[in-house]
């Protein structure tokens, strides 16, 4: 008999809140507050706070933390804005680092 699997997932790492799909990572090439993070086309699950301008590595943004809906951790960011033309792809983005994120269903 085969066993039924679910879509690969990613999980908040405190309280396994599913906060996106594997499927929805366009990059695992970013740099987080905390180390290595990966770019979404979506989340889910996930409460974004205020906007604020910050200055990233690529240059000045738009941005809005996300928290875990459940826990209210802060996973990552929105991409609200981007002020240089070459980082417009990143509008409506979202980041999630890798070490606030598990893996569930591999």
């Amino acid at each position: 008999m085969d066993e039924v699997v679910g879509p690969r997932l990613y999980s908040c790492y405190k309280c396994r809140n599913n906060v996106s799909l594997h499927d929805d990572i366009i990059s695992k090439a970013f740099q987080g507050r905390n180390g290595r993070a990966f770019l979404f086309t979506h989340v889910m699950n996930i409460v974004v706070g205020a906007k604020e301008d910050r200055t990233l590595m690529t240059g000045l943004h738009t941005v809005a933390d996300i928290h875990c809906g459940d826990c209210n951790e802060v996973l990552g960011w929105k991409y609200e804005r981007a002020y240089e033309p070459t980082q417009k792809y990143k509008e409506g983005k979202f980041i999630l680092e890798k070490s606030k994120i598990v893996k569930e269903n591999w």
